[in-house]
């Protein structure tokens, strides 16, 4: 049986960074949906997230911070322009695709090592002490491949629900999925193409775009 925190403090934060520590897989609170997270590094976690999800092995996910500091200082080779941009659009409801010329976090990038998926979620209310986490995560929405994304709880399988070592119940969330922004390309001439449309319109997305460049 998974455990259960249905109030998210500080003594949770510290259960949930000692179970991601050791590869553990936690149903956790964000500020868009629902997640699974896992210890990035973990060749064991990630393998029993993605079977959870009945997800293909050869799919991207992405890393999330809880801090965009903490972001920024784990990439410090991020071209000047990509982080400024990073700095524009972090942290909020956006997944950035960033160049990766490193190949860091080999297991979220599946087939495209030069490229890395990033989360920095923007956590107010009863999610604030979500950024109290010092440790990255792989992570990816709490649904099964294909299905719909969860807002509460009660929504996410519950095949997912019993396979999970910790479950962080922060209530109904917005239930919107991130925006995808590619920024792969961005150090290079300024662009920027949207992926997957989501909680972040596209219009706020060129905007703080636009104000990062002047």
């Amino acid at each position: 049986m998974p455990i259960l925190v249905a109030v998210v403090n500080a003594e949770d934060v510290a259960t949930f960074e000692r179970c991601i520590s050791v590869g553990g897989v936690a149903l956790f609170p964000a500020d868009t949906v629902y997640g699974l997270a896992t210890e990035p590094e973990s060749k064991e976690g990630v393998r029993r997230l993605y079977r959870l999800k009945g997800r293909r092995p050869d799919k991207p996910a992405a890393v999330m911070f809880f801090r965009l500091e903490l972001a920024l200082a784990a990439l410090p080779e991020l071209p000047g322009p990509t982080a400024g941009a990073a700095r524009a659009l972090l942290p909020g409801p956006v997944t950035l695709l960033l160049p990766n010329p490193t190949h860091r976090y080999p297991l979220a990038c599946g087939p495209t090592p030069g490229v890395l998926g990033l989360r920095v979620p923007k956590l107010e209310g009863e999610l604030t002490a979500l950024t109290g986490v010092r440790w990255p995560i792989l992570q990816s929405s709490a649904n099964l491949s294909e299905g719909a994304e969860a807002r509460r709880i009660d929504e996410v399988d519950e095949r997912i629900r019993a396979g999970v070592d910790m479950i962080l119940d922060g209530g109904e969330l917005p239930g919107t999925p991130s925006t995808v922004v590619d920024l792969s390309g961005y150090h290079e001439d300024g662009s920027h193409r949207i992926v997957r449309a989501g909680a972040m319109s596209v219009e706020t997305v060129r905007q703080r775009l636009l104000e990062a460049v002047r």
